[in-house]
């Protein structure tokens, strides 16, 4: 199948990262559509197979982000990608994770790279962001009775999702210039969680914490608070990489494909200062 113009599918659509790509890649005069099981364009489940040729219909390059909070899940990838190549998809830009090559293999990120990559029909590039800055205002780490509780004294280069998204939407609509790419994508510097906390209070005009909880002790909590069981694999070997001193070191590619600084985290807290002013009030 040949595309008259460029068409892109958005898988996550309401996410942290597809939300911001699909309204980039609109404001671009492109078309797109966003993708989820609820509150986007077209239904998509990864549960559900007969869901994929329906979000495929008509587009042919894909932001795909895997299924979240799973261990296992480069089968389903599989089964979308021969459907995406039926489809008629030329690129696949593909959301994974800092290091994802040396990642445990119980956990299927690089399964699901090389799923992307052993597809000849298809082009591709690999977005491995670090840590994501929005991870401080949402409730990945929160901000707890004046502490940000999580394991570790290492720094970690922190990126912000918009970065991600900027970049993943060049890749999407220049796919011939990053084709074949992996991008490791971190902020400009590396931080502690000590350094993090002092520019939230900064920001926030409230003293907070950084409280070095143990590493299992802080997964053993993540896991009551309701992620999956299994999902404690992937915890151990993210947060293990900071509480080693082995973190995301910063990287050129988001300056270097967009033309401008990674933002940092100052700037990141600053603009979403009103997280932290609303968790504190609520107390």
């Amino acid at each position: 199948m040949t595309h008259a113009s460029p068409s892109v599918l958005v898988l996550g659509g309401t996410g942290r990262t597809g939300a911001l790509v699909a309204a980039a890649v609109a404001e671009r005069g492109v078309a797109v559509w966003t993708a989820s099981r609820s509150g986007s364009d077209v239904i998509f489940d990864w549960d559900d197979p007969t869901s994929y040729p329906g979000a495929l219909a008509g587009v042919d390059r894909v932001y795909l982000v895997p299924p979240v909070m799973r261990m296992r899940y480069a089968d389903r990838v599989e089964l979308f990608l021969d459907d995406a190549v039926e489809a008629g998809v030329g690129h696949v830009t593909l959301l994974s994770v800092f290091d994802a090559d040396r990642a445990p293999r119980a956990i299927d990120l690089a399964a699901a790279e090389e799923a992307v990559t052993r597809r000849d029909s298809l082009t591709h590039t690999i977005l491995r962001p670090a840590w994501v800055m929005q991870n401080f205002t949402d409730d990945h780490l929160p901000v707890r009775d004046g502490a940000l509780v999580v394991p570790g004294r290492g720094a970690e280069a922190f990126v912000d999702a918009a970065d991600i998204a900027a970049v993943a939407v060049e890749t999407l609509l220049s796919p011939g210039t990053h084709a074949g790419a992996v991008y490791p994508l971190t902020g400009p510097r590396a931080l502690t969680f000590d350094e993090v906390a002092a520019t939230i209070s900064e920001v926030g005009g409230r003293h907070v914490a950084h409280l070095d909880i143990d590493q299992e002790a802080w997964i053993a909590a993540a896991v009551a608070a309701g992620v999956p069981a299994d999902y404690a694999v992937m915890l151990r070997w993210l947060t293990g990489a900071i509480v080693d001193g082995g973190g995301a070191a910063p990287t050129p590619d988001v300056e270097r494909i967009l033309g401008r600084p990674a933002t940092d985290f100052e700037s990141f807290a600053r603009r979403h200062a009103g997280a932290w002013a609303w968790v504190e009030e609520l107390r």
